[in-house]
């Protein structure tokens, strides 16, 4: 009596690696967590945490950049020490900074949709810079639109008291980050060819 068996893949070898590259950005996402500086005029620090969420999105793409950062934020909910400075707990995800979290998927998605034109990826090869930039300046609008709104909400600050506080104070660092993603980029694509 002879058995057969054949192999069944549950997930496809495509999904498993996606997921496998969204749990490594969520985690290099609260690693750059850890590099923090305090803003003498805001209650929000610099962090390294939205260049994360800038090459998720142009690394992973608009689908599995976002889930990337969902991954991150479940993490941050559950206790994990992901957040500014290694702080976790739910409570930072309706504390004063929460805005900016929450924006980080969202965040991620357009940019990947800005670099990609679209939900496939495709290659960075042929992404210029001018389209690199602007879907970074995107995702930057997207977090500090949604992390003011959150901040004024959250501390009953008046609306240019928000935007002072919460995006023009750091401006100068995302200017800094924009350009740190690009270089990044770049010289991954020219390392690839």
């Amino acid at each position: 009596m002879s058995t057969a068996t054949e192999s069944v893949d549950l997930v496809g070898h495509e999904s498993t690696r996606n997921l496998a590259r969204a749990a490594l950005f969520a985690a290099l996402v609260g690693a750059f967590a850890y590099v923090s500086f305090p803003v003498p005029l805001s209650p929000a620090p610099v962090t390294l945490q939205v260049l994360g969420v800038f090459l998720a999105g142009v690394l992973l793409g608009p689908v599995w950049g976002p889930a990337a950062l969902g991954i991150y934020l479940a993490a941050g909910a559950l206790g994990a020490p992901v957040f500014s400075g290694g702080a976790g707990g739910l409570g930072h995800l309706v504390g004063a900074t929460a805005g900016y979290l929450w924006s980080y998927p969202v965040a991620a998605g357009v940019v990947g949709l800005a670099v990609h034109r679209g939900p496939a990826l495709r290659d960075l090869d042929g992404v210029g810079v001018p389209t690199l930039v602007g879907g970074l300046i995107a995702g930057t609008v997207v977090i500090y639109a949604v992390g003011v709104t959150g901040l004024a909400l959250v501390l009953g600050l008046a609306p240019v008291e928000a935007v002072v506080q919460g995006a023009l104070v750091f401006l100068p660092a995302e200017a800094a980050k924009i350009a740190a993603a690009v270089g990044i980029v770049r010289s991954d694509a020219l390392a690839a060819t």
